[in-house]
């Protein structure tokens, strides 16, 4: 079976397969009783994807199919709006609520390409954790040593092990401080951050919409880029087209913050992808970014997520409390201890370091460095309240970073085949999305020579 978007298309279009076929692999490895399909997934929409793909194939032997990629499955995480679903958020507090009325835009622009939804995907309750577990429905198991049983990431933890097992091309998910990246890099593919705001968040339950992004998690670089062009509007997106690694010049952050804690695993699939790079051609340069330090002292308070997120759940903890992850509503509720005061230094703080930073990154095609400095912690390492903050801490400390900076970001893997699963990020300047995506399937190349 193809691997990716790009190869499928081109299957489908050789008469090599068929959407129907497409769907039906995917539907069982979710029915697969050895794999993770029921953690990984919340609702599986079986009929309605090979009703969908039935009449994707139907139209492209009448050669009306939408785009080249109709029929393709992908799924969507638990909270992005479907029409007549209700989005729970991996929660069960919002049981019972009332269905979407329409798709989010997001989901709307993908379904006119022909892309077969094929169900939603489970996630951190409410997005507010960077570990991928689940109390609720269970917490699907990463890709790499599942005897051990080890950590998806989080939030888009379903997405991730979704699109790592083969139960569909891509998986929709959000980033609001490593929502896509965390679970690509302990899942080993690739996930997507754009500049906020870009792609819209409209019909997505919202955690900090001052943060929030919607991106998608795929098997490479050309994938997300494809599926992003589609989240963002565009009719026909193209894929990148990666320019000489000789032309190119990485930043790489000069001191211990985005290293500290960094277990030997990381430590040398990092440096050995830093030597390829250089073996290469490019350039890496080390830069000074004091400003990164000042981070988790303007949010040691909560930040945008726990003001943003209290502001939308004061009320539904007021009567369903009880329902919550312990956990999670702890986090929710550092926000009543932020005044309006706290929240205005909170973004006259982040406008200045943004201003800071951007002149010393600008000479850089991207600012490089791990995405996480751990592997996959094991499941039974975060059932201690302590351990459980601390690695959730580390794990989101990189990532947060660039939804802080309101920048574009990337993690591929960069880890040899059988080992464990590392991501290596690549984050570009405001904006500059369409840039960092040419500048990631270059390096793409070079990683997986």
């Amino acid at each position: 079976m193809p691997k990716t978007v790009f190869e499928a298309a081109v299957a489908l279009a050789a008469g090599r397969t068929t959407s129907a076929a497409l769907v039906e692999e995917a539907l069982a490895r979710i029915a697969d009783p050895a794999g993770e399909g029921s953690r990984a997934f919340m609702v599986v929409h079986g009929d309605a994807a090979r009703a969908t793909a039935t009449a994707m194939d139907t139209l492209r032997k009448a050669g009306r199919a939408p785009s080249p990629y109709a029929g393709i499955p992908i799924s969507v995480k638990d909270l992005y709006d479907e029409a007549g679903i209700t989005s729970r958020s991996g929660s069960v507090v919002l049981k019972g609520s009332a269905p979407a009325k329409l798709d989010a835009p997001t989901v709307q622009r993908l379904r006119r390409a022909g892309f077969v939804v094929i169900g939603r995907t489970n996630m951190v309750e409410f997005a507010f954790s960077g570990l991928g577990v689940n109390p609720h429905y269970g917490t699907p198991k990463s890709p790499w040593d599942r005897a051990t049983g080890r950590l998806p990431g989080g939030s888009s933890s379903g997405a991730g092990v979704a699109v790592a097992d083969g139960m569909g091309f891509v998986g929709l998910g959000t980033d609001t401080g490593g929502s896509c990246r965390i679970p690509a890099a302990l899942c080993g593919v690739v996930g997507w951050k754009p500049t906020a705001h870009r792609v819209p968040i409209t019909g997505i339950l919202p955690l900090s919409p001052s943060l929030d992004s919607a991106g998608p998690l795929a098997r490479s670089v050309a994938d997300c880029a494809l599926i992003d062009g589609f989240m963002a509007g565009e009719e026909t997106p193209t894929p990148p087209a990666p320019p000489p690694m000789q032309s190119l010049t990485f930043g790489l952050p000069r001191g211990t913050y985005l290293t500290d804690g960094m277990d030997g695993h990381v430590a040398a699939a990092f440096e050995k992808a830093l030597r390829k790079l250089a073996l290469a051609g490019a350039r890496i340069i080390e830069v000074d970014l004091p400003e990164l330090t000042e981070i988790p002292q303007v949010t040691a308070a909560g930040g945008f997520p726990a003001s943003e997120a209290l502001a939308w759940h004061r009320r539904l903890i007021a009567e369903k409390a009880d329902g919550y992850d312990p956990r999670i509503l702890k986090r929710i509720r550092r926000g009543e201890g932020m005044s309006a005061a706290d929240y205005v230094d909170l973004v006259n703080a982040r406008a200045r370091i943004i201003a800071s930073v951007a002149p010393r990154t600008a000479p850089f095609d991207a600012l490089i460095c791990p995405t996480c400095p751990l592997i996959s912690p094991a499941i039974a390492e975060v059932e201690d309240e302590k351990e459980y903050n601390r690695i959730n801490m580390l794990l989101l400390r990189n990532t947060s970073v660039g939804n802080f900076l309101d920048r574009c970001s990337i993690s591929l893997p960069c880890n040899a085949p059988g080992e464990a699963p590392v991501g290596l990020m690549l984050t570009g300047a405001h904006g500059a999305d369409q840039h960092l995506f040419a500048v990631s399937a270059a390096v793409e190349a070079v990683l997986a020579a």
